[in-house]
């Protein structure tokens, strides 16, 4: 798959590999996420969301890896700073730091049970 190749370069770390199927381990907190080989025609509309605390930096260094970025670190009114880029797939990632906004937004609503 030359999604794989993509993540691994990215700085994953790959722990599963088939003709169809990778999965890849987070650096950090021991997330994981996984890859599968679709052989028909799809068009995906979801968008992949990676939380770096240090997003200026990390995008400095996918960059002189090669990698390229339809849109640099940018300060979005939602209160996050994202930068977005395309895997093999096209699928659209967004690699952004949230900090206390991704929990606490000041337009957080209270439990509602």
């Amino acid at each position: 798959m030359i999604a794989s190749e993509f993540y691994r370069r990215m700085g994953f770390t790959q722990i599963v590999e088939s003709p169809h199927y990778a999965r890849f381990e987070c650096s950090e907190g021991g997330s994981t996420f996984s890859l599968s080989l679709n052989p028909n025609e799809f068009v995906n509309g979801a968008v992949i969301y990676f939380e770096h605390k240090n997003l200026d930096q990390l995008v400095k260094e996918l960059e002189a890896k090669g990698f390229k970025f339809a849109q640099q670190p940018t300060d979005e009114g939602y209160l996050w700073r994202e930068a977005i880029l395309y895997d093999p797939s096209e699928n659209k990632i967004k690699l952004y730091w949230a900090g206390e906004n991704r929990l606490n937004p000041p337009w957080r609503i209270t439990n509602k049970a």
